[in-house]
């Protein structure tokens, strides 16, 4: 009797492993942003903002591994490329935000069984592991493996050598935060308005780096083309901003907006491109103590 029940015992046992389900796949890291892609009406205009003032090496375009027209690289693992604006995207300004993580492959499965639509699976020319998707509002969100990371160059010293946030309008910060936040793991680093008790920005790291995305709130459906340009940004980082405005005057910015402490505490310079899309300068440590808010993870370095 006793000899049957273990049989028994055994038997159900191969029954439950064999109808049990597969663990879903875990998360890889996300360490940072690999790439902005930004339109643009004046291709050549732009890209000789981005090569001459701003001082990033220009690549072949196979590099930027897109459509772009021009592709530049801001450091060893993160480029810019540009192309020409799309009448559906034109005030989007920042066609798609590619991330770089591990494990592409377990990131394409993680969001599969996370029920997130996901663009074809490419491993491309250079080896490297690609693939996108849209985020609730539409934005374009690309991911991307390196096989070999792009080589840094003997071209002038760039006046930002890190590109530290992207932002974009957000209509539906609930239904962003369950992409974000919920499904690939970002958290809030800082958020702020300008006044102390509104929240008109927020700011979402990578769950593995410093890099965030930015939530741009509470603008109007009907914005006008600058006020657009000025919501869907980049920025990038530099060490001291003083150092890097003369550094843009002396590769040919005519100045503009002058540097100001922005309401995270920060120093900023803004600079547009031809088509009034914003190109922020910030330094990557506050000099006081901002609005609002606490930052809650470590700030990028140079």
């Amino acid at each position: 009797m006793k000899l049957r029940i273990l049989i028994l015992s055994a038997a159900l046992a191969v029954g439950l492993a064999a109808g049990a389900q597969e663990p879903k796949p875990s998360r890889p890291p996300i360490t940072g942003i690999a790439k902005v892609r930004i339109l643009t009406s004046a291709p050549p205009d732009a890209a000789r903002l981005y090569s001459k003032v701003f001082g990033f090496a220009a690549l072949p375009g196979d590099v930027c591994n897109d459509v772009t027209l021009y592709c530049l690289r801001i450091s060893e693992h993160q480029l810019v490329s540009l192309i020409t604006s799309f009448y559906e995207e034109d005030n989007s300004r920042i066609s798609e935000i590619t991330f770089e993580t591990s494990d592409a492959e377990r990131l394409y499965n993680y969001l599969d069984s996370a029920g997130v639509k996901t663009s074809d699976f490419q491993v491309l020319t250079d080896g490297n592991r690609h693939f996108s998707v849209r985020d609730p509002e539409s934005h374009r969100i690309g991911f991307i493996q390196y096989a070999e990371k792009p080589k840094p160059s003997n071209a002038t010293k760039p006046v930002s050598a890190h590109l530290i946030h992207a932002g974009f309008v957000v209509h539906d910060r609930e239904a962003e935060d369950r992409f974000y936040k919920d499904i690939l793991g970002f958290r809030v680093y800082w958020h702020g308005g300008r006044k102390d008790d509104e929240t008109s920005w927020v700011d979402m790291q990578v769950p593995d780096g410093t890099d965030w995305i930015e939530y741009m709130l509470n603008v109007p459906a009907d914005a006008d083309h600058r006020t657009l340009g000025v919501m869907n940004h980049i920025a990038l980082g530099v060490p001291d901003i003083k150092v890097a405005r003369e550094q843009l005057i002396k590769n040919g910015w005519k100045p503009g907006e002058e540097p100001k402490i922005g309401r995270g505490g920060k120093w900023q310079l803004n600079v547009y491109d031809p088509d009034d899309t914003r190109i922020e300068f910030m330094e990557f440590t506050p000099v006081q103590k901002p609005c609002c808010s606490e930052y809650t993870g470590p700030h990028p370095k140079p």
